[in-house]
């Protein structure tokens, strides 16, 4: 996961890793963990400042002890295609010929010379701490960087993050000085390797009959850089470092359990207030060793749903009558539950309506961008819908955050799309430490939200690459069903309020995917499959949801792929294949048939709008055009088709 043999740092400096906070770190030994804690905690008393130690990875919400500053912005920007930035030290002496980037966003997008680099590239910019800030504890905190990021202050080594997509972050108290600028440099590279999840196709094993530019194992474009905001957070020395919060119910009283950690194994009073209904409600609590847990019942509650996404503010406070830290979030009080043939939020049955989609705009690429997302939601709600999955990656902490107020349904995913099991062991076993990870994160980050009722290990794996010739292994299906028998128990281990599932290709494994809570499943029959012929696609599709029925017994079925591109503006009575027309008659022919079986409780046509490819023959204009929405959300037939039918199924 990184160069242990960088002579500049020395063991004290590669130890700082241990900031990165409760996952993705590289280990370090014991001895120079002590001397760096030695040498950081002198130069933090020299300031002010507290000992440091690990980070939180809450999102920063203020409150009366909580500050944040955001340092997206104009950041300067090099690309290093011979990787000579880390010997020739620019973490140190600056970038030598930089531009101006914006963060967050993607770079392919902006410069000419970078829209097919995936290689390492260097942001770097200048800061100053808030004078009020002094004697706190100061935290850097990234909400993505794809794919692997590396990271140094005023020339100090902090550490590395591997993985696009998930937050990760640094204390970085006493090392940001005061009263100067700080620089802040971190490198960046999304080279696409064999053991990584997302991967590519072995180039010495798989026998390709289409390459793509770049080629990948997936089909959506991989976009690379600071994704997402980059902030600077201010706490307490003593502060919450973590909260879980689980929701039932008692009759109509709302049950609401807390569990959180406190850092440094502090132990003293603390308190938990929820707001929002007609009165406060307040419950005392004692934190032992760092650990503090208490319930509150909130009486004639209001259930969280999508008709009446209500949300509840919850805050802990550690401290008596004189408040040492109060960390404030919202809270959505709802079960999510399978029982049978359904899919229960609250207790009562939910069909799924809406979309996979992808983070995906031009200009931006992958970078957050809170107008799109808005609108996105807004057409979401014209649309009829009131679910969305996450595919193919877990989306930003400001889109489950509008989810939650939204009140949309979401099937959280894994970055593990098209997970191979032909290749060697080593590179098998490769990918699930790091989606074992990713699931690890994922689940930590998003497990407070209302909105998440499904967790997605992986979307269409698969025993041999897309676009080969090559015959299936033998073992590779045995492979891949140990494989996510492992994951499974992993998730079900990290968070029992959910169901779990993963979505498969069409006709995959079913010893895959039916290890799943519901049984999710990809199906284009009308495009990929019995092309151009929407009545023999109809009628494939009825053999196949009533053999995913007798292979899986009473579970719950959601399809959550299906559909056709549809060029904007191309029509054709009688439909064809890449007209609007087309699409849309194909969208409804699906729906029709899948709402004739009760146990079918979602719909997700593919995708809600277009996205960004690689370059390739099936890809017109490098991008995927199966959204009824097109890349800059101007709405298709299918859209409007999809509109009445889901209006008319609302009653």
């Amino acid at each position: 996961m990184g160069d242990d043999t960088n002579p500049d740092r020395g063991d004290a400096a590669m130890t700082r890793r241990q900031a990165v906070g409760a996952f993705g770190l590289v280990a370090s030994s014991a001895a120079a963990a002590s001397a760096l804690a030695a040498s950081s905690n002198a130069q933090a008393a020299a300031q002010g400042a507290p000992a440091r130690g690990p980070a939180s990875l809450l999102y920063p919400h203020e409150s009366a002890t909580r500050a944040s500053r955001d340092l997206s912005g104009l950041w300067r920007f090099q690309l290093d295609p011979t990787d000579r930035g880390e010997q020739d030290r620019w973490f140190v002496g600056g970038l030598p010929t930089p531009r101006r980037i914006p963060v967050p966003c993607s770079w392919n997008d902006l410069f000419d010379d970078a829209r097919d680099y995936f290689g390492t590239a260097w942001y770097e910019t200048d800061f100053q701490l808030d004078p009020g800030w002094r004697g706190r504890r100061v935290c850097l905190r990234f909400g993505s960087a794809v794919y692997r990021a590396r990271v140094w202050l005023n020339g100090e080594y902090l550490g590395e993050h591997v993985g696009g997509h998930l937050p990760f972050a640094f204390d970085v108290s006493g090392l940001a000085r005061e009263r100067e600028p700080n620089r802040l440099t971190v490198s960046v590279e999304n080279k696409p390797q064999l053991d990584r999840v997302p991967s590519i196709p072995d180039p010495q094993t798989a026998r390709m009959y289409q390459v793509d530019y770049p080629q990948t194992a997936y089909d959506f474009f991989p976009y690379c850089g600071l994704h997402r905001p980059v902030v600077l957070v201010s706490t307490p020395d003593t502060h919450v470092q973590d909260v879980t919060v689980t929701t039932a119910f008692s009759g109509a009283t709302g049950v609401v359990d807390v569990a959180f950690a406190v850092n440094a194994n502090w132990s003293g009073p603390a308190k938990l207030i929820l707001t929002g209904g007609p009165r406060p409600i307040s419950v005392p609590v004692t934190v032992e060793n760092g650990r503090g847990a208490g319930r509150l019942r909130v009486d004639a509650v209001r259930a969280w749903s999508p008709q009446d996404p209500f949300l509840y503010r919850l805050n802990i406070r550690l401290g008596g009558e004189s408040v040492i830290d109060d960390y404030p979030m919202k809270i959505g009080v709802r079960t999510v539950e399978v029982r049978g043939s359904e899919i229960r939020l609250n207790g009562k049955p939910v069909f799924l309506t809406g979309f996979g989609k992808h983070e995906d705009f031009a200009i931006h690429g992958k970078g957050l961008d809170l107008p799109v997302l808005v609108r996105d939601f807004e057409l979401l709600k014209w649309i009829g819908a009131n679910s969305f999955r996450t595919s193919h990656y877990p989306y930003s902490e400001e889109a489950l955050m509008l989810a939650d107020e939204y009140g949309f349904l979401v099937i959280a995913e894994t970055p593990g799309v098209s997970l191979v099991f032909m290749d060697a062991p080593p590179i098998i076993e490769a990918r699930y430490r790091q989606l074992e990870g990713a699931l690890t994160e994922l689940v930590h980050r998003d497990k407070n939200h209302p909105c998440v009722i499904l967790w997605s290990l992986a979307n269409e794996p698969i025993p041999k690459p897309f676009h080969t010739v090559n015959d299936i292994p033998p073992g590779a299906v045995e492979t891949g069903t140990k494989f996510f028998q492992r994951l499974f128990a992993h998730a079900r281990g990290l968070d029992q309020t959910r169901p779990v599932a993963l979505v498969s290709v069409q006709g995959g494994p079913a010893e895959w995917v039916g290890q799943g809570d519901v049984i999710c499943a990809n199906s284009y029959n009308g495009w990929y499959v019995v092309s151009g012929r929407i009545d023999e696609a109809a009628a494939t599709l009825e053999k196949e949801i009533t053999g995913l029925r007798a292979r899986h017994g009473d579970k719950p079925v959601i399809i959550t792929e299906f559909g056709a591109d549809a060029v904007a503006g191309i029509h054709a009575q009688p439909p064809e294949m890449w007209s609007e027309d087309y699409q849309a008659d194909l969208i409804e022919a699906y729906w029709r048939t899948l709402r004739r079986h009760p146990y079918v409780v979602g719909a997700h046509p593919w995708a809600f709008a277009d996205f960004k490819t690689a370059q390739s023959i099936m890809r017109v204009g490098s991008l995927n055009q199966k959204g009824v929405f097109t890349r800059d959300r101007r709405p298709k037939l299918a859209a409007t088709r999809l509109r009445s039918l889901w209006k008319a199924a609302q009653g």
